[in-house]
């Protein structure tokens, strides 16, 4: 960083500089919990017949354990995209306006989580429902980790309530699906021909205001060999708008080239691979009793309010901890 042409370029620049705080995010807090504990027990030593004294000593210890478990989490964190920025798109399912409104009470979740976390977060397309809530819609979220964090939210979130839209009060069942997938860098990962794009342009639908839904600035995007589609519509400009679609199709891509080399894999070594799409992760019931239960690591929690403001961080650590610990006992089972 000191070296005179550091900043000549500048996107090689900012790449260093987020490798740099990734390191002091990892480094720092282990050494100031290091300074921590060797403080506390001098001072325990020295405090030996002060009960009050005691009891400091171990409430500032239990705050030290959080602090260590956090970074334990995050170190668990050291997927090839785990640091990237992330794509989060939800869908509602069937069931009408019900399953619209779930949608739409997730993407208020995952929007007060980014919040919490310090993360920005860009509305890049909706389609809101015909009575309330939304069809879909995609977020672009940034922030340091955030792929590595919201990776454990693909699949389908299942909600069990009285409806509101329902005039007999009847308890009904809703499901949305959430995929997630990591934003990738324009490094010659993904090839896109041209050629190979259709590119259309159209007026932004939604509330209007600043340009939007008053220009034909709406961009979408399909890949003619695969079929996939996307679009954005949430920008001012179409510039803007084809640029942003552009980084989702690139992702997306990427994804499914992910995806069929996965499916090789496990065609030679005879595994069955688990559809997370088709999954049913998680549970929301706020009627007969009150409990949010992940069903892939059984962690539960009787507090639906917390988790509907975006208190999702037990279920994500939960799941990161249940991954690392799968890779260690495949790891040993591969030495043996």
């Amino acid at each position: 960083m000191n070296q005179p042409n550091f900043w000549e370029d500048q996107d090689a620049a900012n790449k260093l500089m987020r490798d740099l705080k990734y390191l002091k995010g990892c480094v720092e807090p282990y050494r100031n919990g290091e300074e921590k504990l060797l403080e506390l027990k001098e001072l325990a030593e020295i405090s030996e017949d002060d009960a009050e004294m005691l009891e400091q000593i171990r409430d500032e210890l239990k705050g030290l354990q959080d602090s260590l478990d956090k970074l334990e989490v995050q170190l668990m964190l050291s997927g090839p995209f785990d640091r990237n920025n992330v794509i989060l798109s939800i869908n509602a399912g069937a069931g009408g306006t019900e399953s619209c409104d779930w949608a739409n009470m997730l993407l208020r979740m995952y929007t007060r989580f980014a919040d919490e976390c310090g993360y920005s977060c860009n509305m890049v397309d909706v389609l809101p429902g015909e009575e309330a809530g939304i069809k879909n819609a995609t977020l672009e979220i940034e922030g340091d980790m955030a792929y590595g964090y919201l990776k454990a939210e693909k699949g389908v979130h299942r909600l069990v309530r009285i409806s509101p839209f329902d005039s007999n009060k009847r308890r009904h069942t809703s499901f949305a699906s959430v995929d997630v997938i990591p934003e990738i860098e324009d490094d010659g990962e993904v090839d896109l021909n041209p050629d190979e794009l259709r590119i259309d342009i159209f007026r932004s639908s939604g509330p209007g205001g600043q340009s939007v839904n008053t220009t034909d600035s709406a961009v979408r995007i399909t890949h003619l060999p695969t079929n996939i589609v996307v679009q954005c519509q949430n920008e001012r400009s179409q510039l803007q708008n084809k640029q942003t679609a552009m980084k989702i199709l690139r992702a997306r891509l990427y994804e499914l080239k992910r995806k069929e080399q996965d499916a090789k894999m496990a065609k030679v070594y005879g595994e069955k691979q688990k559809i997370e799409w088709g999954s049913q992760i998680r549970s929301y019931v706020m009627h007969p009793y009150s409990m949010v239960k992940d069903h892939r690591t059984d962690t539960e929690t009787g507090n639906v309010a917390k988790v509907m403001d975006g208190g999702i961080d037990i279920f994500i650590e939960a799941y990161l901890k249940a991954q690392a610990a799968e890779k260690q006992s495949t790891a040993a089972d591969d030495e043996g």
